[in-house]
């Protein structure tokens, strides 16, 4: 999706124009994808714009960092607050944010510096990620022949620049091969995620969703809908998945912060049991609208209101 300017950049505690808003191209991070980023969605509420989850995004940029031997150099507390600031000054009633913790430029190198972290946060307006078409009556996936990193390789717990080169690649195979995204296996054939969300499968009544152990980055989307499932009634279990337990699902969704949740019409050419959108599915995105809008009674601790 083409990028929208906003007014100001959030760069090291300062407030940058748009296009003022640079790096030198000899940054490490550019080199070697040594960085780590979050993205981040607002929405409009009664009491005017919120962000959702604000915190437990930054606490998990803090985590990433940790994974990459980063210090951002900023507490949650005060990116918290930049990220409230940058919302008034670009006037966005509903939009992404995208904080990213890269190197400064100064040395170069396989082994880069690591004393030399810099943060910035954008924020722009973002509309549906797969597309209305999509969202509608569900993506059509096809799995990638691109094996989802693995806990030897790239850590997959960590939200790494570097690490989505992965996820490029089997997205842009899926998208030319007429497909709206890529699923990506485990090297053991186990169901991981899409290239930049995560899934779940109805099958019998129950709620299935790969665990953390299946190489997964665990969502903060995917926990909201764990929490709203069972608050809901449902079963929802972490287990190990098959590529051929999607073909015969009674409905599969994926979830994530740009993607939402979106209901999944095919896996290669397979027609899933709900395609459009099941009934379960439904119920867990308009309980998850409801949420993020703060019509929830109860969660309002889930909203940063600007």
């Amino acid at each position: 999706m083409k990028l929208t300017p906003t007014s100001d950049i959030w760069m090291d505690g300062k407030f940058v124009p748009w296009d003022e808003a640079q790096v030198h191209v000899l940054t490490p991070s550019l080199h070697y994808g040594w960085g780590v980023y979050e993205g981040i969605r607002a929405y409009p509420t009664a009491r005017g714009t919120a962000v959702f989850r604000l915190r437990d995004h930054l606490r998990r940029l803090h985590d990433s960092a940790r994974v990459y031997l980063m210090d951002p150099g900023y507490s949650v507390d005060e990116l918290t607050e930049a990220s409230v600031e940058l919302l008034r000054r670009t006037g966005l009633g509903a939009g992404y944010l995208r904080p990213l913790v890269y190197l400064e430029y100064g040395t170069m190198g396989v082994a880069p510096r690591l004393d030399s972290a810099r943060v910035a946060i954008a924020a722009w307006p973002w509309g549906s990620y797969l597309g209305e078409k999509a969202e509608q009556e569900g993506c059509r996936l096809a799995v990638s022949s691109w094996q989802r990193n693995g806990v030897h390789s790239v850590p997959p717990l960590a939200k790494a620049t570097g690490a989505y080169v992965n996820s490029a690649l089997a997205k842009v195979a899926a998208v030319r091969a007429g497909y709206d995204d890529a699923l990506m296996l485990t090297p053991g054939g186990h169901v991981a995620e899409a290239s930049a969300a995560n899934v779940f499968a109805v099958r019998n009544g129950v709620l299935l969703t790969p665990p953390v152990s299946d190489n997964i980055l665990p969502g903060i989307t995917r926990d909201t809908v764990i929490t709203l499932a069972r608050d809901l009634g449902h079963e929802v279990r972490e287990q190990s998945l098959t590529r051929s337990e999607l073909y015969v699902a009674d409905e599969a969704f994926l979830t994530g912060t740009a993607a939402e949740i979106v209901p999944i019409a095919s896996v290669d050419d397979r027609s899933v049991g709900g395609e459009g959108c099941g009934p379960v599915t439904r119920q867990l995105r308009e309980a998850f609208q409801d949420v993020v809008h703060g019509r929830t009674v109860g969660r309002d601790d889930w909203l940063t209101h600007v």
